[in-house]
């Protein structure tokens, strides 16, 4: 049972009940999308669906072992990850004719990040070794999307709407995504298992719900109506 004290076990039930309904929203709401937007906001409700679905384990792994779902959790981000990072690709390709290599640069940043978090997570590679070098993917995803190929896509094509998405979301990316690595730098040490879960799932409701409202705003406001 749910201990009313467990904070962190309330977040976990938070989260699941969150999650899911963040998908039914955006699932629905792909109605009133337009053209290439309805694809965006099918992705935003993969992202939140996929995450509600791990969530469910997670708050029973928490609240039968008060222990990190580990696993779990980077199973979810290995799959939630990627599908946002398709979310700017999808915003430049809806307006611009957009090189592969830009997609492909994006994504093998955000699974080196990944991958080497969770190596370091469950300690088979130095701690900050890996968070050092998980880092420098999150880096590269920034400069691609503030002054790389993307940044100059979106600003010299984008219509209202895209733009307006697209630079809502690079700043949860680069605002949002920054509570992770405190909660990486909160889990090395002991006993900071309810930290660093408080942390990592306020951080999924910032990066995953309010990341698919931002799409769901763009792709049923006026203007991207007009660009349909």
């Amino acid at each position: 049972m749910l201990d009313p004290k467990d904070f962190v076990g309330v977040s976990f039930w938070l989260l699941s009940a969150a999650m899911l309904a963040a998908t039914y929203f955006f699932t629905v709401e792909r109605d009133r999308a337009e053209g290439k937007w309805k694809t965006s906001l099918s992705v935003a409700a993969m992202v939140t669906g996929i995450a509600a679905l791990h969530y469910f384990y997670m708050r029973d792994v928490w609240v039968s072992t008060n222990g990190s779902p580990v696993v779990f959790r980077y199973v979810d981000w290995l799959l939630t990850v990627p599908l946002q990072i398709v979310e700017f690709y999808l915003i430049l390709a809806a307006i611009a004719t957009v090189r592969s290599a830009l997609f492909w640069k994006l994504l093998i940043a955000s699974i080196v990040m990944l991958v080497f978090g969770y190596v370091g997570e469950v300690k088979t590679l130095n701690y900050w070794a890996a968070f050092a070098v998980g880092m420098a993917g999150w880096i590269y995803i920034i400069y691609e999307i503030f002054a790389g190929e993307a940044s100059k896509i979106s600003a010299e094509q984008g219509t209202e709407a895209s733009k307006k998405a697209f630079n809502a979301l690079r700043i949860i990316v680069s605002v949002g995504w920054a509570i992770y690595p405190i909660g990486y730098v909160v889990g090395a040490e002991a006993g900071g298992e309810g930290t660093i879960n408080l942390i990592y799932n306020l951080a999924d409701f910032v990066n995953k719900i309010a990341f698919g409202a931002v799409i769901w705003s763009a792709a049923t406001s006026s203007e991207s109506a007009k660009q349909g």
